[in-house]
């Protein structure tokens, strides 16, 4: 993995909240990780392992941010979908 700046999103998809790293320009399986569950929403300490496993790590100072999104844009009603973020980088210490 290369060194760099990347956005770690986090959302429920299929019942289960899952985290992944966004990886433009490439074809490449983006780094996610499951927690198997929906409820409740994964806390802070488990975002940061969650990402250890993956190899990185939030930037040092970074805040999750959250965003409101519906699972159908052209539905005012339709369900609310959230979606957190973060900036991460690659961990050194990262085996892979």
């Amino acid at each position: 993995m290369t060194a760099g700046v990347f956005t770690a999103q986090m959302s429920v998809s299929k019942g289960r909240w899952r985290l992944y790293v966004v990886l433009m320009n490439t074809t490449a399986r983006w780094p996610e990780y499951s927690f198997d569950r929906a409820a409740p929403v994964p806390t802070f300490t488990e975002r940061a392992e969650a990402l250890g496993v993956l190899g990185f790590e939030p930037l040092p100072g970074a805040a999750w941010t959250w965003v409101e999104d519906s699972q159908d844009p052209d539905d005012p009603a339709s369900a609310v979908v959230l979606i957190a973020a973060v900036q991460v980088r690659s961990w050194t210490g990262a085996g892979a």
